[in-house]
């Protein structure tokens, strides 16, 4: 899979100021409302949610691999691991919660972590391992933000656009927006809030829904767990990113594409260093 918009790929080499300006052109080429071939009520996760394990199956299906187009969405998700210098991107694509590809790139970090410019520092090995697929996935979801960003530009958004795929922002902290109700208490699981903009996002509108938080696993008793923030990174809509998001959970914290390719991403590290 090749960049669409080749004038987006991420430049490590460019400055702060031409990062940031970057990123509010993303923004303003970006969807942020739904643009998909395919219902997302259709997307599912094999595994019943148990809190202990279940969930999509590791392992390459062939049955999957070989269905025709007219069959369910191929849901890709995105996370990547460091190796000392080393980014190392992985791309794992489920069809009906089943694994039919994987595949992954190892580029060098260029830049160190900056808040806010993520994209710029990991883009690139994202984008190699897109195009190492074989097939078009029909939606992404990232392990970063999305619409929820300074400038509505976060990682999501920016591989979003550059690919022009539709994708979904996965972030465990917040970096900006306020939300509409207190966090600050014990959510049940399927609970959403949303996440509008404040004074921190400077592309949009105060108040303005850019994403939500998503409980989407919660424990009996005492202990807790804090909801993953989801926005929109381009062409999927704010509830229908939720929504997937929702139908992606499988007992675990993160949703099932991204907590497979966090775990291939993973399992690569050592390669990695045997071959470094």
């Amino acid at each position: 899979m090749d960049p669409v918009r080749p004038e987006f790929v991420p430049d490590p080499s460019l400055s702060h100021e031409q990062m940031e300006a970057l990123q509010r052109e993303l923004a303003a080429a970006a969807v942020f409302e739904d643009d998909i071939a395919f219902d997302p009520a259709t997307v599912r996760v094999d595994g019943a949610a148990d809190g202990a394990g279940g969930g999509a199956q590791t392992r390459l299906d062939t049955d999957g691999a070989s269905a025709g187009p007219g069959d369910l969405p191929l849901v890709a998700g995105v996370d990547q691991a460091f190796v000392d210098d080393h980014a190392v991107s992985a791309v794992v694509v489920l069809r009906d919660g089943k694994v039919v590809e994987r595949a992954h790139a190892v580029a060098p970090v260029e830049i160190p972590y900056i808040p806010g410019l993520l994209s710029f520092r990991e883009g690139g090995a994202i984008l190699a391992a897109f195009e190492a697929l074989d097939r078009d996935p029909d939606v992404a979801v990232v392990d970063g933000s999305g619409r929820i960003h300074f400038r509505e530009a976060g990682l999501a958004t920016h591989i979003g656009v550059t690919l022009d795929l539709p994708t979904v922002g996965v972030a465990k902290s917040l970096l900006c927006g306020t939300p509409r109700e207190s966090l600050d208490r014990k959510l049940p699981a399927g609970a959403r809030v949303a996440i509008e903009a404040d004074a921190d996002v400077e592309t949009a509108d105060p108040e303005t829904l850019i994403g939500h938080a998503v409980q989407t696993k919660q424990y009996e008793g005492d202990r807790y767990v804090n909801p993953v923030y989801v926005s929109s990174g381009h062409r999927v809509g704010a509830d229908s990113a939720a929504d997937l998001v929702t139908r992606t959970a499988a007992g675990y914290k993160l949703p099932e594409p991204t907590r497979l390719a966090d775990a291939y991403a993973d399992d690569l590290k050592a390669d990695v260093r045997d071959e470094s």
